[in-house]
């Protein structure tokens, strides 16, 4: 068992959309990004996501509506919801995301950002 300091952890990369798994809890992984601009229009089937903002400002679309996401707020998006993550006016958002161990980064769609495998930190 070991504590995890955040901010340390984001220090350690600097890429937009590429997750970095720092813990698992049972069947989930923890992962911290920095995201920037528009990512990709993508659902999971069979898995819920939780996103956390830690700085910034998280703009998470849905086809029909959109949700601001605050620093020190949470937002579940759930199973089967297509949804892309955005960020404002070219602004840097730190995210903490938990998510199933088998949850594929852009669901089924491939696209230039689809990562394959989470770095661990």
């Amino acid at each position: 068992m070991q504590t995890l300091n955040l901010a340390e952890k984001l220090s350690q990369f600097k890429a937009h959309w590429s997750p970095h798994q720092i813990a698992i809890v049972d069947d989930m992984q923890v992962l911290l990004a920095k995201i920037k601009d528009e990512f990709v229009w993508h659902k999971h089937d069979d898995e819920d996501e939780l996103f956390q903002v830690l700085k910034g400002t998280l703009i998470m679309r849905f086809r029909e509506s959109e949700q601001i996401v605050k620093e020190g707020e949470i937002i579940v998006v759930p199973k089967g919801v297509e949804h892309c993550p955005t960020t404002k006016d070219g602004k840097e958002v730190h995210i903490l995301l938990f998510e199933k161990l088998t949850t594929k980064h852009t669901g089924d769609v491939q696209a230039e950002l689809t990562k394959t495998q989470y770095p661990k930190l």
